[in-house]
């Protein structure tokens, strides 16, 4: 099964010599489920002609908002719905899945809450699940045909099933301890608050269902193939 995936940022210049970019990190985490990928920078407006160019598409995160005006973002929406109206299975991770919400006639803010960095605890599709999280934005009022099922009393709408057409997760299961620690050096200072930090570094030794959440991914993907 061929997966697309949409880059709409990219990982700290620093971080991406020890961990690679974004794309790199979901094909290690779904590198044992015999897909293939192919990748698309659509921060730099590179972007598929059809929906069919692919059997399964997995847009990434972004240092970006989705409500910010950058030239990528009205033609990745637009593709978000093209796709949609296709059936063709999306995935979206973090940014992904704020734009897919978007895109689908969802909210999404800046949460006034603040952030939410490192391990944190969910409940998704009624199982206990611990996944690192790095994010203050929220989808805060999902579209219409979505399904929340996932949560925390953090983030109400943590995950979101559509019609079985998309899978999308706040959280991060691409996103391993020493990265998490990579971003606390790089993205952090002067943006996310100490309080946040202090908390997060707490809780690092607290093992993340990466390998769960791969495969709820990958079954995903393959059901709707």
């Amino acid at each position: 099964m061929k997966i697309g995936i949409l880059a709409p940022g990219h990982a700290p210049e620093a971080l991406r010599p020890a961990h690679g970019d974004y794309p790199d990190m979901f094909m290690r985490l779904l590198g044992e489920e015999g897909f293939t990928f192919r990748l698309w920078d659509v921060e730099a407006m590179e972007f598929p002609d059809s929906p069919s160019e692919a059997e399964g598409w997995l847009i990434t995160g972004s240092r970006h908002g989705v409500y910010e005006g950058h030239a990528f973002i009205a033609p990745l929406e637009a593709f978000i719905r093209e796709t949609y109206a296709a059936g063709v299975p999306m995935v979206g991770i973090c940014f992904g899945h704020q734009i897919i919400a978007q895109a689908l006639g969802g909210r999404v803010e800046k949460f006034g809450g603040g952030w939410a960095v490192g391990p944190t605890d969910y409940e998704i599709e009624g199982t206990p699940l611990t996944l690192n999280a790095w994010h203050q934005d929220q989808v805060l009022a999902p579209p219409e045909g979505a399904r929340t099922v996932g949560h925390n009393p953090f983030c109400a709408h943590a995950a979101l099933l559509y019609d079985g057409r998309a899978f999308t997760l706040q959280p991060h299961p691409e996103f391993d301890t020493p990265f998490i620690k990579g971003l606390m050096d790089t993205r952090a200072p002067g943006v996310v608050p100490e309080e946040h930090l202090a908390g997060a570094r707490a809780r690092m030794d607290v093992p993340v269902s990466s390998v769960t959440t791969a495969r709820r991914i990958a079954r995903f993907f393959k059901e709707r193939s």
